[in-house]
């Protein structure tokens, strides 16, 4: 069957869902207390038929999870010439600049440091670096994360792959 990307996770998420259930459920009837002189009631569990469940299952997943695979890692994401999987790594490595980036843009040019009494010498951190030039890579890698975003949303919406059930 041909399926989007997010298609496939959204079938994910229900086998993930229906896996719980059926773990929940075991787990609430493969046991069962008795009381002597008191006939118990044994709940209905088969622990063949739940593994044999589980196994499916995950059989699924691991198809399913393998098609993205070769999704991710042989489709162009249109406009930026990279592939999905490249994607999402430059967006880990950018995100992660855009954070040290943050933190540096946030810092004031000259700041004064809190000594409490230690001493009577005031000491200031200044910093060493151009705000213009950080608020600028800032904004332009911010830039980069959302067009690799909108790529990817796009991709995950409209482009579909063969997924054998």
């Amino acid at each position: 069957m041909q399926i989007t990307s997010a298609g496939a996770n959204k079938l994910l998420r229900k086998l993930e869902d229906d896996k719980h259930f059926i773990l929940a459920k075991e787990a609430s009837s493969c046991t069962y207390v008795m009381t002597e002189g008191v006939e118990a009631l044994i709940p209905p569990y088969s622990y063949r038929k739940t593994a044999d469940e589980l196994e499916a299952i995950e059989a699924e997943v691991r198809k399913i999870k393998h098609a993205l695979n070769v999704f991710n890692s042989t489709t162009v994401l249109d406009g930026l010439g990279i592939t999905i999987d490249e994607a999402l790594v430059k967006m880990a490595q950018l995100n992660q600049r855009k954070a040290t980036l943050d933190v540096m843009r946030c810092r004031l040019e000259k700041e004064r440091i809190a000594n409490f009494g230690r001493s009577n010498v005031v000491e200031y951190t200044c910093i060493n670096y151009d705000l213009a030039e950080i608020q600028a890579d800032y904004q332009a890698i911010s830039q980069q994360i959302m067009d690799i975003q909108l790529a990817l949303d796009f991709t995950n919406q409209t482009k579909t792959f063969e997924l054998e059930m």
